[in-house]
């Protein structure tokens, strides 16, 4: 197709045009299975995505966090790698096989996951782990509020419980090594630990965030995993964080439930739809389940004591809450023979995923080996149940979580918070710079699983609760005659849930307030998702066309060559050259390119490597200005969230139709004033948010004077 504009400007759309103008005016289904318009889209963007020149990955073919670099959010750079993005990869390539009938995608998926996330028998050597005693599964180390307390004193006479599934996991597959990804890897050895401590080596496993819940991403001191003591102080970067008479080389690791969790539940599917094809996947299938008995190891306190008696150590699953918690976390001597497992005693409702737990314990294809997981998995689903059901608000957002170690210390519940089998209520779970449950990300990401699980199951006990929720989430959903469109960004709370008793109140005392509103593209395309679940299985006509409008808006308006992207004003930047890092009075060392790691130290001064980045001049010139940059980032997750959104909606909707109205520039369903303006403001600077198919009155697939004199005629004779 030709491409012709009026203005120069409007080169950026030039994709976005050929693209938008590819299919006919009224899609149906093929075959009454899919929805091809929407088909369609997801397949252009997966183009986009797995396009090499696009940059999403490296030349490991390892997913970047973003394709841009200056990027500090949970990562603190964007050409890290996070386990959330390899599940979205997965999710991705299983999408893919359902609509090509090609699962090599989703194999070589689940291959770089285990080559590069989960880590080898190198990086945690069975020599060590074997040494582990499930008796006595690790030494307590309180957690403190801030930086500033720590390192945390090891306390070797604190009770610690048994770990009750650590042997029934060695009986099943031979190896006393864990098979779960390690939430960060720094892909390109931009900080220059290397694999092993070797400083070259790419893909090597790196941790940033382990001095307490006020510890933001900008006060972190980036350490590698596997640390030989060859990079940091004199005992590497080991005393920074916990406090010990002497210090011995040692590997750790640190798994996010919910990234693993993502990829058993996208591993359902592509099962589901590879069977339809005809194809055997089963061999990545065992992967998932042998990944979701290892997950479990996040339904246990910390240091495994009781749960709601945290003084005293537990004897067996006594310790286990049955939720997907914060992290769970291993490790061990690298020249000694011992080692370490520890769960979590935090528990956040973001990371819970009662698909994956369904699948884990009634699909037999997922159901994991180990004797007791699927009875596990089976509780695991009822006790997150109850855990979105006590602590929906009032208005029907879903509140933070629990803890069964109050301030990270086991001091007993204050009497006037509410608990959940003992555990306390707590706002933001984990981390408070910025609160854990203020991001609006986290109610479109978790509950997309509920209704998942609901379409799938139809578990009436969830009805009730995903219809509060929806019918909020609808209800903050803000369409703009230009095209765009906002949703809440910042979220705050007030109060705290009912205790619970076995059964949901109304919970009159606990309510979420919009703090601000943004367009987070990849929260959006969650939402949509979770809606047009939430649509399909109860017959909700708002949510099955809010889904709807969002991703044709997504589609319509915030396209470019790579895939979907908008602007972002990053007022937290300021911190790049402001933000001091805590160091120890008397501690210091170095980076591997040399910064210095003093006390003093800003966060730009042992990252000096940002200086060099391509972005680092325009950024740092706005900070010193006092101006607040404006960012655009190709987030990975967010460019297969919106791909995988769309493929949802093609496959729920496959009747649905999409219909080209002619003059409709601001696709807001009605032909006005507003309409002849925006495609006034179009054709002057190629810079308005438009329809282009409504825009383009004549079919020529040209958006000219033409199409302007066309739309006045429109105007004029209604």
């Amino acid at each position: 197709m030709r491409k012709r504009f009026k203005k120069i400007g409007a080169m950026l759309l030039a994709t976005t045009l050929s693209l938008s103008f590819g299919a006919s005016s009224l899609a149906f289904a093929a075959n009454g299975e899919v929805n091809e318009e929407y088909k369609k889209r997801f397949e252009v963007m997966y183009s986009k995505i797995k396009d090499r020149s696009n940059g999403y990955f490296s030349e490991d073919g390892v997913p970047y966090h973003s394709i841009e670099t200056l990027l500090v959010e949970a990562p603190d750079y964007g050409h890290v790698t996070t386990s959330e993005a390899m599940s979205f990869y997965i999710w991705l390539e299983a999408m893919n096989g359902k609509f090509s009938g090609d699962f090599s995608g989703f194999q070589e998926a689940w291959d770089t996951t285990e080559k590069y996330l989960i880590p080898s028998e190198k990086d945690q050597p069975n020599s060590s782990m074997s040494r582990y005693n499930p008796n006595d599964p690790a030494t307590y180390a309180p957690e403190w509020e801030t930086p500033e307390k720590y390192p945390a004193k090891l306390d070797f006479d604190a009770p610690v419980g048994r770990d009750p599934i650590n042997q029934e996991l060695v009986s099943t597959y031979g190896t006393n090594m864990i098979y779960g990804m390690h939430w960060l890897l720094d892909v390109d050895n931009w900080y220059g630990y290397g694999l092993r401590g070797d400083g070259t080596s790419k893909n090597s496993y790196i941790n940033t965030f382990q001095r307490g819940e006020q510890e933001s991403t900008w006060e972190t001191i980036p350490q590698p995993c596997y640390d030989i003591m060859n990079f940091g102080g004199k005992n590497g970067y080991l005393d920074l964080f916990t406090g010990d008479d002497s210090y011995a080389k040692q590997f750790k690791y640190t798994n996010a439930p919910d990234a693993d969790a993502r990829a058993i539940q996208a591993t359902y599917w592509a099962n589901k739809w590879a069977k339809e094809n005809g194809a055997n996947i089963s061999n990545y299938v065992q992967k998932a389940a042998k990944m979701g008995d290892y997950l479990r190891y996040s339904f246990f306190d910390k240091y495994f004591r009781k749960i709601g008696s945290p003084s005293t150590a537990g004897s067996g699953y006594d310790s286990a809450h049955y939720l997907l918690s914060w992290y769970y976390a291993w490790g061990g001597g690298i020249e000694s023979d011992w080692a370490w497992i520890i769960g979590c005693s935090h528990n956040h409702f973001g990371y819970q995923n009662p698909f994956a737990a369904y699948a884990l314990s009634t699909d037999p294809d997922l159901i994991p080996k180990s004797r007791n997981a699927k009875n596990d998995w089976a509780k695991s689903l009822d006790r997150q149940i109850e855990f979105y059901q006590w602590l929906q608000s009032a208005e029907g957002a879903i509140a933070g979580g629990a803890t069964n170690s109050w301030n990270g210390r086991y001091e007993p519940v204050p009497s006037n918070v509410s608990t959940f089998y003992g555990m306390g209520y707590v706002e933001n779970p984990v981390y408070a710079d910025p609160g854990s449950n203020t991001w609006f990300g986290m109610q479109a990401w978790s509950m997309q699983r509920v209704a998942e699980y609901y379409y799938e199951s139809g578990d009436e006990r969830v009805r009730d609760l995903l219809d509060k929720w929806a019918a909020w989430a609808n209800s903050v959903i803000k369409f703009y005659p230009d095209g765009s469109f906002e949703i809440p960004s910042t979220i705050d709370w007030e109060g705290q849930p009912d205790t619970w008793t076995g059964r949901p109140s109304d919970n009159s005392n606990l309510h979420v307030k919009i703090v601000n509103y943004g367009t987070d593209l990849g929260v959006a395309s969650s939402l949509a998702n979770a809606l047009a679940y939430h649509g399909k299985a109860t017959g909700n006509e708002t949510s099955k066309n809010n889904a709807k409008k969002l991703l044709d808006c997504m589609w319509n308006n915030y396209q470019d060559d790579k895939g979907i992207v908008s602007e972002e004003v990053r007022e937290d930047y300021f911190r790049f050259l402001e933000q001091e890092v805590y160091v120890p009075e008397g501690w210091s060392g170095t980076m591997p390119n040399g910064d210095e790691i003093k006390p003093g130290i800003k966060f730009i001064d042992i990252r000096s490597k940002y200086r060099q980045d391509p972005d680092w001049a325009r950024v740092e010139a706005d900070l010193l200005a006092g101006r607040a940059p404006t960012m655009k980032y190709h987030r990975f997750w967010a460019q297969c969230e919106f791909a995988i959104a769309n493929g949802v909606y093609a496959i729920l909707f496959p009747e649905d139709e999409v219909v080209t109205t002619k003059g409709d520039v601001n696709d807001d369903g009605v032909v006005d004033a507003l309409d002849f303006s925006l495609l006034k403001k179009y054709l002057l600077d190629g810079k308005a948010n438009i329809n282009l198919k409504n825009a383009d009155l004549n079919d020529d697939g040209f958006i000219d004077s033409l199409d302007f004199v066309a739309l006045k005629k429109v105007l004029l004779e209604n």
